[in-house]
């Protein structure tokens, strides 16, 4: 082992294989590989083909300027129109395009294809009443309601860039964003239900208005939807309801063709500097992108699935995989507005009974969550309609991976295991349900069409058994184009690392097992130095969550004079193992050093009832840094629950789990 590379310690042999029947009738077979192997380009060519296009691209791909990339050439097409015009007018306009769920239980929807054509028209129509021109910027701050899916299409039909910043943000974050791609129109609503209650929304946003009017930049008009009839303050200027312009304006709009470069939306995430990076996508290849992995990764049979994604719109997992995969596939989805326990722990399962959902998709947060509580829950439903289910967000821990399919998918179903980033657009590595076995925790191979790779600090391809940085060695349709008004940070952020070879540099580090496939061992940011050992975290915290008492489990690297790194983990119990017992810090002390090895023994355990995580459920291991360390805990404004540190600090401070 160097220092350069991340030790690969970790082993998973469990496999399971293709239920027989998927792979029978699978969207995608094993032939795809080669397929997209010999000619990639003819390949996304295919793909590309399963959308409705105005005009035909000349070109596939224009790689001429690296790494700024074109892809469809010449193509014009309209995304709105791919995702509900095609369906109405090939006779499907009856079919269900989204059951709306609300918080409240009495709060239901159904809407057909032809009601949501309907409904984008005239939200279109009013935008651009509202003076929303081709280009200009709109903001969406909404909670999961169908004018959440609605106001996006509109945009899209328009050809206004939209930027989705989610509900649970504050007036500062959005106020960033609003600045950053100056923002013509905000969209809103009055708030939304969270836990049982109503949640304000808008005076977020007259407080981010004001904001940005001091950075000099207006925001000309709020379009704000009424969902909780909560008292709103209200400027005549500026402030238009939604039921007023929207639901007058005519349902009849012809939607403009535009350039398969043409913008699409802007999303934001977190940069190393403090300020966000808005990432930008473009129509023609992302759209591409989008519609194939969710027809080819979830095995989509529009005719009969119900799919549901319970990511929040404000997330590119609501982008590609709740908006506009499943839309431009003519999809039947569910669309969730409330939290997974909300008004009962097992309202999850109960919409995934009530519906008959077929294909799941969640995150690996909320499935050790599930865990935490028990089976018990889960076990009252009746989930045996589902057939698919699949993880984003982050490596899923193999017990997880294994608590998921036995307890959710009843051993039937295959779990697509699936890694991506905002920056991707779509999924890049991922199990093909019908064609691979499943590996507990492994994401395992790019899926056809994709190039990933493996590789040590000189960009060269790792040997099986060995870890090094995960790279894209070849560009694909749904990839980002630039940093909004940054090509510089675009090419640093991104391309710098591996300039010679070309690669595109995801910022994860990755182990290829004995046989090839992949793991994704998350950020090289939260990689310990141990000894000189490069270790993973998420390896430990996969290795601590196969303890039948753990729940959840997050791992830092803290300063050791001896070692130069220590492991200090902060571990969530089952809620049946009680406080865990008196040894119960030497008993996963030593469950690591059977799993992993002596150099992975974590040198402090603190057992905590919960974990600080943003509103997306991602664990914030730089606060963790600070216990451990015996800093000042850092700004914590991001938190879910900002409470939740101030829990670990008395933990700390009572000396539990010290070694």
């Amino acid at each position: 082992m160097t220092e350069e590379t991340l030790s690969n310690l970790l082993r998973e042999d469990r496999r399971f294989e293709p239920p027989a029947e998927i792979a029978e009738s699978a969207n995608l077979k094993a032939d795809a590989y080669e397929r997209a192997a010999a000619d990639r380009e003819g390949f996304w060519a295919e793909q590309a083909e399963r959308l409705d296009w105005s005009q035909k691209w000349e070109r596939v791909l224009d790689w001429d300027d690296p790494p700024f990339a074109k892809w469809f050439v010449g193509g014009t097409l309209n995304a709105s129109y791919n995702c509900v015009d095609r369906h109405v007018e090939a006779g499907r306009g009856d079919k269900v395009a989204l059951h709306w769920v609300g918080e409240p239980v009495e709060d239901r929807r159904d809407i057909t294809y032809a009601q949501l054509k309907d409904d984008v028209s005239r939200a279109a129509n009013a935008l651009t009443e509202l003076g929303v021109q081709t280009g200009d910027r709109v903001a969406i701050y909404l909670p999961m309601i169908p004018e959440a899916v609605v106001a996006m299409l509109a945009c899209a039909r328009i050809g206004a860039p939209h930027t989705v910043v989610f509900g649970g943000f504050s007036a500062d974050a959005l106020a960033s964003r609003l600045v950053d791609c100056e923002a013509k129109v905000v969209i809103t609503s009055d708030g939304g239900y969270r836990r049982g209650s109503a949640s304000a929304l808008k005076p977020a946003v007259d407080e981010a208005r004001a904001k940005t009017a001091e950075q000099g930049h207006t925001v000309e008009k709020v379009l704000v939807v009424r969902r909780t009839g909560q008292d709103v303050t209200w400027d005549d200027a500026v402030d238009v309801w939604w039921h007023d312009v929207v639901d007058s304006a005519s349902a009849d709009h012809t939607p403009q063709a535009f350039d398969s470069e043409h913008p699409l939306y802007v999303m934001y995430t977190s940069g190393t500097t403090g300020k966000p990076k808005g990432i930008l996508h473009t129509t023609g290849g992302y759209l591409t992108g989008a519609s194939y992995t969710h027809w080819a990764v979830f095995d989509l049979k529009a005719d009969t699935d119900v799919y549901w994604c319970s990511a929040d719109i404000g997330w590119v997992t609501g982008h590609s995989y709740m908006v506009y995969g499943p839309l431009a596939n003519g999809a039947t989805q569910v669309m969730y507005e409330g939290t997974p326990d909300s008004p009962e722990r097992g309202r999850w399962w109960k919409i995934i009974q009530d519906y008959g959902v077929t294909i799941f998709y969640t995150a690996p947060t909320a499935i050790r969550s599930f865990m935490k509580q028990g089976r018990e829950i889960p076990d009252k439903f009746d989930m045996s309609s589902l057939r698919i289910l699949g993880s984003v967000g982050e490596p899923i821990n193999p017990e997880a991976y294994v608590w998921y399919r036995h307890v959710i998918g009843g051993d039937r179903t295959p779990v697509v295991d699936t890694w991506w980033q905002t920056e991707t657009g779509s999924i890049m590595i991922s199990p093909l349900p019908g064609v691979t076995h499943g590996k507990p925790g492994s994401a395992m191979t790019a899926i056809p069409g994709v190039s990933a790779e493996v590789v040590n600090e000189e960009g060269n391809a790792v040997p099986n058994g060995s870890g090094g940085y995960l790279v894209l060695t070849e560009p694909w349709p749904a990839m980002l184009r630039t940093i909004w008004g940054d090509d510089d940070r675009f090419r640093d952020t991104y391309w710098s690392r591996f300039r010679s070879q070309g690669f595109y540099f995801a910022g994860d580090g990755a182990k290829k097992d004995e046989d090839g496939d992949i793991w994704v061992l998350g950020r090289v940011d939260d990689v310990m130095n141990v000894s000189g050992h490069r270790l993973s975290t998420t390896e430990i915290e996969s290795a601590l969550v196969s303890h039948p008492k753990v729940a959840e489990a997050a791992v830092v690297g803290a300063k050791d004079e001896d070692t130069g790194q220590a492991v200090c983990a902060f571990v969530i119990l089952r809620d049946e193992a009680g406080d865990g017992g008196d040894d119960i810090v030497a008993e996963l002390r030593q469950h690591v050093r059977k799993e992993i090895g002596p150099i992975a023994t974590p040198r402090q355990i603190m057992i905590v009832p919960e974990l600080p995580k943003t509103r997306s459920g991602k664990i914030m291991r730089r606060l963790l840094r600070d216990v451990a360390e015996h800093r000042e805990v850092g700004d914590v404004t991001t938190l879910a629950d900002s409470t939740v540190m101030d829990l670990i600090k008395d933990k700390e401070s009572a000396g539990k789990g010290e070694d």
